[in-house]
């Protein structure tokens, strides 16, 4: 087994509660972290025996730029298009999150983390 991780991957998304949000645009930070057995492409070093990272940064580009009014909804959707698209996935790690939420106060961001292990998979 082995861990990929994709870090601090940067987008302009227009989610949120409030209308203003989703007008103006707000920047998300994903962190992506993906269980997979790696022991065949470590071997074969070939691209087509390995989770291909740059699919499964597609899909998160994907599903990240669809409005919603939550990060749990853009998470569960990244975490369902990862399952989808990976059958030999064990397990994926999502954190999204908002560059400096409208909370009435300086803040950094505030970050939403799922998880889903291969047994959890949507049939």
């Amino acid at each position: 087994m082995g861990l990929i991780h994709l870090e601090d991957i940067e987008f302009y998304a227009f989610h949120g509660c409030f209308k203003e949000e989703q007008l103006t645009g707000n920047r998300f930070i994903v962190n992506l972290t993906l269980e997979t057995d790696m022991d065949v492409p470590a071997e074969t070093d070939s691209i087509e025996d390995a989770l291909n990272y740059q699919i499964a940064y597609q899909l998160v580009k994907k599903e990240i730029s669809i409005t919603s009014h939550l990060l749990e909804n853009v998470a569960k959707r990244i975490l369902d298009a990862l399952f989808t698209q990976f059958p030999q996935l064990k397990l994926a790690r999502v954190k999204v999150s908002k560059m400096n939420p409208p909370m009435g106060s300086v803040m950094k961001c505030v970050s939403i983390e799922m998880e889903r292990k291969e047994s959890n998979k949507i049939v």
